[in-house]
């Protein structure tokens, strides 16, 4: 029986920011039980934002598949092991993992919002209809039919991952969640750092790409538990801003009852404390994903409105 052939993969790092963290991420390709076959840091690129330095990268790669990494991720050691595995399904165009349950950064900012994103995607294994670049894989071919990313539309880290696995949805290839497949964030968060991504970086981008191609609304952190999660942060804000601490307590309650399964990790990996504090700081999370279906909203039909506007011949 003939061998089949070997998946070559590069692995592709978005580093224009000069990141202080790239040196450990390039560290752990090396410490990986199988490591890329090709590895591209790119430092300078022709256009700003992480999209543009992945598409100059992925212009350079060699490899049948592009795996895509953030400069402060720290890779699993059997992380890329998993993916050349998983690539040997031929029906597989697309693959992404998860961070990890041991975030780097001090602090319960920090801790909160990298265990968040651990554990949506723990969560939701399978098959997806998105994309995540910061720890994603992705066949060349594929990447290289779909245009890859949208570096003109997203010049700043975005939805960009998002909207790629949107593109290859359309077009008929297969995309999977795979939370075998981990790395450790290094990134640090404020409070302020974290409600501007979670409204102006992700939600109010989001909520315009899905008016706008009509994507699935129960991927990942869409599903029907989150949107009753939002709904009980925001009529908790509601309550405490009319002076109602009953109703206000019940919003809170159906929070904690929603999400115990979350609020066990925060306990179990930040204690007691961070789990209490992890509690506001989701409502905080759901109130600004909230606010960003307004706003994405009426960017959507304002954007949609010029296009229409712009096609209108003046009359003669």
């Amino acid at each position: 029986m003939q061998n089949r052939p070997v998946t070559r993969l590069t692995a592709i790092v978005p580093a224009t920011n000069a990141p202080p963290t790239l040196a450990a991420c390039l560290a752990a390709f090396e410490a990986a039980a199988e490591p890329p076959d090709e590895v591209i840091a790119v430092e300078q690129a022709s256009a700003p934002g992480p999209a543009a330095a992945r598409n100059e990268g992925a212009a350079r790669a060699g490899g049948d598949v592009l795996v895509f990494v953030d400069a402060d991720v720290i890779v699993h050691r059997d992380a890329f092991a998993r993916i050349r595995r998983a690539f040997d399904d031929d029906a597989l165009d697309a693959l992404f993992g998860s961070y990890d349950d041991g975030p780097a950064a001090d602090g319960m900012v920090s801790g909160f919002r990298n265990l968040l994103h651990h554990h949506v995607h723990q969560t939701s294994p399978g098959p997806a209809t998105t994309f995540w670049a910061g720890l994603g894989a992705v066949r060349k071919a594929a990447f290289d039919a779909a245009g890859g990313f949208d570096a003109a539309r997203y010049p700043e880290p975005s939805v960009e991952d998002i909207e790629l696995g949107m593109r290859l949805v359309a077009s008929g290839r297969r995309i999977r969640l795979d939370p075998a497949i981990q790395g450790t964030h290094l990134k640090g968060w404020t409070v302020v750092s974290m409600l501007h991504t979670d409204f102006a970086r992700r939600g109010v981008p989001w909520v315009e790409l899905l008016l706008e191609r009509g994507g699935s609304a129960s991927a990942l952190n869409l599903g029907w538990r989150h949107r009753l999660s939002a709904a009980a942060a925001v009529s908790g804000a509601v309550a405490l801003v009319a002076g109602r601490p009953r109703p206000a307590l019940g919003a809170a309650a159906a929070l904690v009852l929603l999400n115990a399964d979350f609020y066990a990790l925060l306990a179990r990996r930040l204690g007691p404390r961070g789990a209490v504090g992890g509690v506001g700081l989701h409502a905080l999370h759901h109130l600004a994903g909230a606010a960003a279906v307004p706003a994405g909203a009426l960017r959507y039909w304002t954007s949609a409105t010029s296009r229409s506007a712009s096609t209108v011949s003046p009359s003669s």
